[in-house]
Order: C-alpha cells, then sequence, then structure tokens
C-alpha cells in the first residue's frame, strides 16, 4: 500500500461509509468512465470478495456506479446513482462472484455503447486509494492518482524509445512506467504516469507515432 501521508490513510472527503466500500468503489468506477471516455449504454460490475459480501450495506454498488456517472467521492448524488443512470437510460446490472480475486475488494467494470467495450479490473486498497490492475486483458498497474497515457502499440522494438523521447522533447517528467503485452509480437499497453499534465498536442504526437495503435490519456481520479 503507497500512502503519501496520514490524509491518505484517513481518506478522503466522500459520500458514505467506508473509504474502502465506498470512496474506493467510487474511484474505480471513475477511472473506468475517464478511460471509456464517454457515458456507456451498459455497465455490468461484477464484485469479488468483501465487496461482493458487502456492496449493499456499504454503498459500494450506488459508488461505483457514481464513478461511473463521473461523480467524485463527495458528489451528494452518489446516493441516487441507480436511480439517475436509469434516467440517463444506463442499463446496469450486478453480478457476484466467489472466484478467487487479487484482494478482497475487487470490482471487474465492463463499459459498452455502440461504439465499443472496456474491461477493467480494479481493487480497493484503502483509505479510498484504488489500483488497476487489468484492462482488456493486460496486467498493469494504474493508480489513478497521477495523469496517466496508456499507449495501445505493435510489440517491436523503438516504441519505448519512440514515446519516451516525445515526452522527453516537451518535457515532461516520467514517474512510473510498465509495459504489458499478451502474446509476443503482437499488441503491448505502455502504462506512463507522468509529473504533469498532457497538453492535447503531445497525446496526438505519440498517437501519430508509427505502430501506435491508440492514445487515451487519464486524468487524476
Amino acid at each position: 500500500m503507497k500512502y503519501r501521508s496520514v490524509f491518505d490513510i484517513i481518506g478522503p472527503i466522500m459520500i458514505g461509509p467506508s473509504s474502502s466500500h465506498t470512496a474506493g468503489a467510487a474511484r474505480i468506477g471513475r477511472t473506468a468512465r475517464a478511460l471509456f471516455g464517454r457515458e456507456p449504454k451498459e455497465a455490468v460490475i461484477t464484485f469479488y470478495g468483501s465487496f461482493a459480501q458487502t456492496y449493499r450495506g456499504h454503498g459500494t454498488d450506488v459508488a461505483i456506479v457514481g464513478g461511473i456517472l463521473d461523480f467524485d467521492t463527495f458528489d451528494p448524488r452518489i446516493p441516487q446513482a441507480l436511480e439517475i443512470a436509469a434516467e440517463h437510460g444506463i442499463r446496469v446490472e450486478f453480478r457476484l462472484s466467489d472466484e478467487e480475486a487479487p484482494h478482497p475488494n475487487t470490482a471487474r467494470v465492463l463499459l459498452r455503447d455502440e461504439k465499443g467495450s472496456l474491461e477493467l479490473v480494479g481493487i480497493s486498497i484503502g483509505g479510498g486509494k484504488i489500483e488497476i490492475v487489468e484492462l482488456n486483458g493486460f496486467a498493469l498497474k494504474l493508480s489513478g492518482n497521477h495523469p496517466a497515457l496508456l499507449v495501445l502499440h505493435e510489440d517491436r522494438y523503438g516504441m519505448i524509445a519512440a514515446v519516451s523521447n516525445v515526452l522527453a522533447k516537451h518535457a515532461i517528467n516520467i514517474g512510473h512506467m510498465e509495459v504489458a503485452r499478451r502474446e509476443r509480437g503482437r499488441e503491448a499497453l505502455m502504462v506512463i504516469e507522468t509529473d504533469q499534465a498532457l497538453p492535447e498536442d503531445v497525446i496526438r504526437e505519440i498517437a501519430a507515432i508509427p505502430h501506435v495503435l491508440a492514445a487515451n490519456y487519464v486524468h487524476p481520479v
């Protein structure tokens, strides 16, 4: 677990009874929404472990849907998130799993609409902090606490250098970086957390690099 101050242990300003089950869940949902880039038409949410056992009593269900609606942890609309989602025409389905999960507070979020889908697995590690540990089948480690660039690219030599050179040219410092791939020589996902926000022109420049398939930017949640 990574805590920078005593306030991280106490937890964030939030609606709900539990930083792990409510604030963390809201941030998992909000990260999914940020990566999806728009309001979905459908959300399928699978809870594991402690989330599956107590999600109604601790407000995990309304919190994660509130995040999907792009509500922050302290948004007073969170208790009505299920009703608001229905008003927006979003179909929400909850599933419970007894499969072994990477952490007791684990949620899998699948968002869909006519343009595409996104699936991620997030864990709430305490104090409202989260980690995204899987995205569309790629294993990763994304905290959601820093600006992050996600680059989907062909798995070939020189790609890390090409992206890093663009960031260096614009004086953007890399705080954390990792690369995941499903199979050698196919697609890979580069996850880069930076110390400052990324301008749109930098993201477009990276997206235009040969053999880059997509470049997405995620603001801190």
